[in-house]
């Protein structure tokens, strides 16, 4: 093996180059989301003497090993966690909140009681034509908030399962590129540039793949990952070259169900989980509503078939159909409303029947029911906002304290500069001096 100076100095100046070039590469890399900094890794170069004299060492220089990545992969792994915990509520935030407005826009609780308002008024004069169009006014009013607030809900619902319907194609786009990219870190050298920057693909596409949905990272001896989906225990998504596919399916109540080419999966973080509590929430949130709207219909048909309307006849449901979305006014006739009691002759000012139903919507409790569910809406945003905010500040510490370990420092990459400035024009003096040596023994004899 070589050990003259010539060859001692220009190994040295290899180094110190390769080690400028990975320096600019920093610097110019500084604010690139996802790039970590790297070092070169150099080792001595030294090789056993003679056949006869093995004991003896001969140094020849220096060499680059290989280009290191600043990586932490506990950090990385908080990262993604914490990431993961911040997108879904955030999500979940954001579906509470349109939920909230959704409900809270339509105002069914203001119709309710502004029905209630228009009843007592009614009650004062049982034989007013302009009282009794004012409640079937007021019913109409009341039965068009609720048709609007479950549309508005269904509005939120289909938004939630487009943006989810969104985030399972990016999903599947993720383990695609990432197999792709496992199988060209098989291909490039342990500790070169190029491997470098398919690792920094790689980590970025497993931090976008952590915000949208619930991963479970492994990985193996040669850079390559495994990826597997609701936990370490869950289907692979990613293994090697290989993919599968997240497939979600909606629900007969609107609710999501994802499966990995055909195993259920239960998403617990990212985007996706909070699209789908948002789609449970929009089911609870419906099924309320139409409890509501069911339970006033029925006090009010129940009322009306104990009664006799302005002309003496047996009274008629006053609504008809289902649910907040199918409740409609069957009448707009404000002589069919059935004030009086059953028995009761026509131009009856026996307001009793009226009364009673005044009394049974105040016992029912249909417009308190209502406040308080609305009220719950409220509230359940508010809590959600302060998850949000807490879980998102901790996300913000993971990845301040990931930046700062493999993050690159200008200050520190100025001194590396001029170290290894420095440390070649150290190598080029010496080749220098070798060759005024060797140009010196040349002339001895001269």
């Amino acid at each position: 093996m070589a050990s003259d100076l010539l060859t001692i100095g220009a190994s040295g100046a290899r180094a110190a180059r390769s080690a400028l070039d990975v320096t600019a590469q920093n610097i110019a890399n500084a604010n690139t989301e996802g790039y970590v900094r790297r070092s070169v890794s150099l080792e001595e170069v030294a090789g056993a003497g003679s056949a006869w004299r093995q004991q003896d060492l001969t140094l020849a220089g220096v060499r680059v090993a290989g280009v290191d990545r600043n990586v932490d992969l506990f950090r990385q792994s908080e990262v993604r966690r914490t990431s993961g915990d911040a997108s879904r509520a955030s999500a979940e935030l954001q579906g509470l909140e349109n939920i909230e407005s959704a409900v809270e826009q339509a105002r069914p609780y203001e119709a309710v009681v502004g029905f209630e308002a228009a009843l007592r008024q009614l009650a004062s004069d049982p034989l007013s034509s302009d009282l009794r169009a004012a409640a079937i006014g007021a019913a109409q009013s009341m039965a068009g908030a609720f048709n609007l607030a479950s549309s508005s809900l269904g509005a939120v619902g289909a938004g939630a399962t487009f943006s989810a319907n969104a985030g399972v194609e990016d999903i599947n786009s993720f383990a695609t590129q990432i197999a792709r990219i496992n199988r060209n870190i098989a291909r490039t050298g342990a500790g070169s540039s190029e491997r470098a920057t398919l690792l920094d693909q790689r980590d970025n596409l497993l931090g976008q793949m952590a915000d949208t949905a619930d991963v479970s990272i492994s990985f193996k001896g040669d850079g390559q990952v495994a990826v597997r989906m609701g936990g370490a225990s869950g289907p692979a998504l990613v293994d090697g070259i290989n993919t599968g596919t997240l497939n979600m399916s909606v629900q007969a109540d609107g609710t999501l169900a994802f499966d990995v080419d055909g195993t259920a999966v239960t998403i617990a973080s990212g985007e996706l989980a909070g699209h789908a509590s948002t789609l449970t929430a929009v089911n609870d949130a419906r099924t309320q509503l139409d409890a509501s709207a069911n339970g006033i219909a029925a006090i009010v048909n129940s009322s009306q078939a104990a009664g006799v309307d302005r002309a003496g006849n047996s009274g008629q449901p006053l609504f008809s159909g289902t649910g907040a979305a199918g409740l409609t006014v069957a009448t707009t006739d404000g002589a069919a409303l059935a004030t009086a009691p059953a028995g009761s002759g026509a131009q009856s000012l026996d307001g009793g029947n009226l009364s009673a139903l005044i009394g049974a919507l105040d016992s029912g409790g249909v417009a308190s029911g209502l406040s308080n569910s609305i009220y719950q809406l409220s509230q359940r945003a508010s809590d959600q906002q302060m998850t949000s905010d807490a879980l998102g500040a901790i996300a913000s510490g993971a990845k301040i304290a990931l930046d700062q370990q493999s993050g690159v420092d200008l200050d520190q990459e100025a001194a590396n500069l001029v170290r290894f400035q420095q440390a070649f024009q150290a190598s080029a003096r010496s080749m220098q001096a070798a060759s005024d040596i060797f140009d010196t023994l040349l002339g001895v004899g001269r």
